[in-house]
């Protein structure tokens, strides 16, 4: 039957002038994007004979373009963890040309090691990381094609990957009826700092994610014309990333972004060089001395990169590079060619966008690691003022915003703070975004977390598992299904925003019959759904005439 199926495909290239080259593995499948295998996988009789699945016990193949995938069969998915690139030190990816298991695994089991971070055992990471798992619901098949789901990681460019806590896409891709894939792209001072000045290699990493996805998806059932990207925290930095690189457009329809700090911006070249200077002194390697590079142990280059991340975080290098996020992608004007901000012309766009944050951003630092107890009412100002500087902060006290609110009868400022920092860097900033983007020819749906689950660590902050709190990560497993013995309100909560996923993955809207309608965000009025409650998120502080613009975003202030 194989020798049968080749010759008549044989006959069938040839006769359409779709002939493509053989790989060195001898794949005959191989094609550019669009070509044979696009077409031939969505012919009834010829996916059968191209594109199977066959399960043996918990192992399930399927043929690519680049050779056959083997993954594992659970639960009514199968999952395939894949190596999406390759990279040596500090130089730009490339997209793999043939499937293989991450990290020379031979076991279809294996998920990818994370790449390199401090904080966890050495054994647990590994440089060659560029890798993806794809979760497939068992009832696909690749002649009616489903949308795709890419999420990316967060943890503030230097911890996370793809097999974080709660990242499962098992469950997300039943609801969703989709082809779920979850990326991990170089960390750190390796994704983010090459000493000869290079930018921008994780979001790079990124983007040949995306192309692998786009070469490879149909053989899985996935829709490359129905990519969607979504990420939480510095995983939705990189999407905005992603939307500020025209080159990219064609790789996904539309984009998600949960929790994004958006006050804080891409980093300019210059605030880049310094922290690059800064970097190489650290490793005492110069920009061009690529065997003294090479040389470096993977902890030589950790280490290094904690320095500088405490220096930049400071704000001791440049003021800019202050706060949560210290090392960023760069708007460099080559590859991501504007900021997406408020600081210059907004380009002209058509992506529908999600764009949301939960209710207690700002929490796990104020309450778990800045003032771990209460604290007096006396401490607002100044804490304002050296967060702020002087001029922000008098227009903060002087508003009605943040008024003091006594907790138990006790005084403490931290409620006042946490608010403030949800606003100023997370809510009112992404809502800023989104009009921005409605008025330059966009679509955009604003949503708020009232309800969440408590993340793997955020239980350390006893704020964070108070009944109504939603600390930073606490919508992660909501949307992706994977919350431990869920009570009531978040089953109804994981149910509603799959859902409303599925609807946006499919239509660019996340309204569905069996919920309240979401309304498109207008430029002036977001309508920011309340997602775990109902009706509208008060606008409060986040009017369009009070945070960046009585009071400038940072990415404003330091004009990057």
């Amino acid at each position: 039957m194989i020798g049968l199926c080749s010759l008549f495909l044989s006959a069938l290239l040839a006769s359409s002038s779709l002939a493509a080259p053989t790989t060195s593995l001898g794949n005959p499948f191989k094609s550019a994007p669009g070509d044979p295998l696009d077409i031939l996988c969505n012919l009834p009789i010829i996916s059968k004979l191209l594109c199977p699945r066959q399960n043996q016990g918990n192992t399930v193949s399927v043929l690519t373009r680049i050779g056959t995938a083997v993954g594992f069969s659970a639960s009514g998915v199968n999952r395939f963890a894949v190596k999406y690139a390759s990279a040596s030190r500090w130089a730009e990816s490339i997209v793999a040309t043939s499937w293989r298991l991450p990290n020379g695994a031979t076991n279809a089991s294996a998920l990818p090691l994370a790449c390199p971070q401090q904080g966890i055992d050495d054994s647990a990471f590994s440089e060659d990381c560029l890798s993806m798992v794809v979760y497939v619901p068992q009832s696909f098949s690749p002649v009616a094609l489903k949308p795709v789901f890419m999420w990316i990681h967060g943890g503030s460019f230097i911890q996370g990957s793809a097999t974080s806590a709660g990242l499962d896409g098992s469950n997300l891709a039943i609801a969703t009826q989709s082809v779920v894939v979850v990326i991990q792209y170089r960390l750190g001072a390796l994704g983010l700092m090459a000493p000869d000045g290079s930018t921008n290699l994780a979001l790079k990493d990124v983007i040949n994610a995306l192309t692998f996805v786009n070469e490879n998806i149909v053989a899985f059932g996935g829709d490359k014309s129905q990519v969607t990207v979504a990420g939480q925290s510095s995983g939705a930095t990189m999407i905005r990333s992603l939307l500020a690189v025209p080159s990219a457009s064609g790789l996904f329809k539309s984009a998600i972004l949960q929790s994004d700090p958006m006050d804080y911006g891409f980093f300019s070249s210059t605030t880049q060089k310094t922290l690059q200077n800064a970097y190489n002194q650290l490793i005492n390697c110069d920009d061009s001395d690529y065997s003294c590079q090479k040389a470096l142990s993977i902890d030589d280059i950790l280490n290094a990169q904690g320095t500088l991340y405490n220096e930049a975080g400071s704000g001791s290098l440049d003021a800019s590079a202050a706060g949560g996020e210290p090392l960023r992608t760069v708007h460099d004007g080559s590859l991501i060619t504007s900021p997406l901000d408020s600081t210059a012309p907004f380009p002209s766009v058509n992506k529908p966008i999600l764009v949301s944050t939960v209710s207690d951003e700002a929490a796990i630092t104020i309450y778990g690691v800045e003032f771990k107890s209460p604290i007096p009412e006396s401490t607002f100002a100044p804490a304002c003022q050296a967060g702020l500087g002087e001029e922000r902060a008098a227009t903060v006290l002087n508003s009605s915003f943040y008024e003091s609110r006594p907790t138990d009868g006790e005084e403490d400022a931290r409620p006042q703070l946490e608010q403030l920092g949800t606003d100023y860097i997370w809510r009112c900033s992404s809502w800023t975004f989104a009009r921005n983007w409605i008025s330059h020819g966009g679509s955009a749906f604003v949503g708020m977390y009232t309800v969440g689950a408590t993340y793997p660590g955020n239980e350390q902050v006893p704020f964070c598992t108070q009944a109504g709190s939603v600390c930073h990560q606490d919508d992660i497993e909501i949307v992706f299904g994977t919350v431990p013995n869920p009570n009531s309100a978040q089953s109804a909560l994981i149910k509603e925003t799959q859902a409303r996923y599925k609807a946006f993955l499919l239509t660019g809207s996340p309204n569905v019959p069996a919920y309240p309608p979401w309304t498109r965000a207008t430029p002036s009025n977001v309508h920011a759904f309340n997602l775990g409650g109902s009706g509208e998120v008060p606008v409060g502080s986040c009017d369009p005439s009070f945070w960046g613009a009585a009071v400038p975003y940072d990415y404003q202030v330091y004009g990057i």
